[in-house]
């Protein structure tokens, strides 16, 4: 399909990275009509012109292109395939992006039943956390056919700087499910070199001076390690979501016949700090596992939260 000139865009969820994203749009002058399950959350996208839409089937009936930024899959089943969602309301001819972190096989069952419709689907999840949603510098893996992308690209430049076509349908999630088991190797390493760094009485932030700028550099030890050293767990990237997504990963690793112990390994100690009550903060909180009793009772961990706890399992 070819979109209009000026296409309306239909952004369903506008939590932590959301409302960067849909404000982004709005920036570049793009129609916008918003929903979210908390209207608060939309509120400073309504002030400056955006839509307000009372279903996200409401939303998907007036755009020409939705896009989805939820937190689940179970959230993705429900804004897709219930009585009031996209599938059954969207314009014929939409083209529906989820950019949810979801599974490969929900990504393949939004297409199947798009193209029954008359709709095109893309799965498009994002990598760059919040600080890359508010810069627009988002990584967009897509999955989907070359025209749908071809047409829905200059609305995903948009979002984000590295926006690349990996394949048909179901093919952005399993690229997100890489990125995900990468990025939890790369936190485990960053944590444990400071917890290293801290035990052996080292300054940590000299050590990031040299370490940083050698072999170990890391997105994670540049961009985590200082939010972690100054004591700000607040989420870019919630815990509880990332600990969805490595499940994700883990069930679709198992699909393919693929074992991946070090991802089984970091999904328990982000287990670990969920139990604990560190589910609401950012993936950088993984470090209170290795910290003294007071930081984590300071942040609201359980003192019995520990990496010990998943060494001894």
């Amino acid at each position: 399909m070819t979109l209009p000139a000026d296409p309306t865009v239909a952004f369903i969820g506008t939590g932590v990275m959301g409302a960067s994203m849909a404000g982004h749009l709005l920036d570049a002058g793009r129609r916008l009509v918003v929903f979210n399950r908390t209207r608060s959350r939309a509120a400073a996208l309504i002030e400056r012109g955006a839509t307000w839409a009372q279903t996200a089937g409401e939303a998907a009936s007036k755009a020409d292109v939705v896009i989805t930024m939820v937190g689940y899959p179970s959230d993705v089943e429900d804004v897709y395939f219930g009585p009031s969602g996209i599938l059954e309301n969207a314009s014929e001819g939409a083209i529906l992006v989820d950019m949810t972190t979801s599974s490969p096989a929900l990504a393949q069952r939004i297409a199947s039943a798009a193209e029954m419709r008359g709709l095109h689907a893309l799965d498009a999840p994002v990598s760059g956390g919040d600080v890359g949603a508010r810069n627009a510098t988002l990584t967009i893996m897509v999955g989907g056919s070359e025209q749908t992308f071809a047409d829905a690209e200059p609305l995903l430049q948009v979002m984000g700087t590295n926006v690349v076509l990996q394949g048909a349908s179901g093919a952005g999630q399993h690229t997100k499910m890489a990125n995900q088991v990468a990025i939890a190797g790369s936190m485990l390493a960053t944590v444990e070199s400071l917890a290293y760094a801290q035990s052996a009485g080292l300054d940590p932030r000299r050590v990031l001076l040299s370490i940083g700028a050698g072999s170990a550099a890391s997105w994670s030890l540049a961009n985590l390690a200082p939010r972690i050293l100054d004591g700000d767990f607040a989420p870019g990237f919630y815990v509880k979501h990332f600990i969805k997504d490595m499940r994700i990963a883990l069930e679709s690793a198992a699909e393919m016949g693929l074992v991946l112990p070090g991802l089984s390994k970091a999904k328990r100690l982000y287990d670990t700090l969920a139990w604990g009550g560190g589910s609401d903060l950012g993936t950088q909180a993984l470090w209170l596992l290795y910290a003294d009793d007071e930081a984590r009772v300071r942040h609201g961990v359980d003192p019995k939260a520990t990496a010990s706890r998943v060494i001894g399992e």
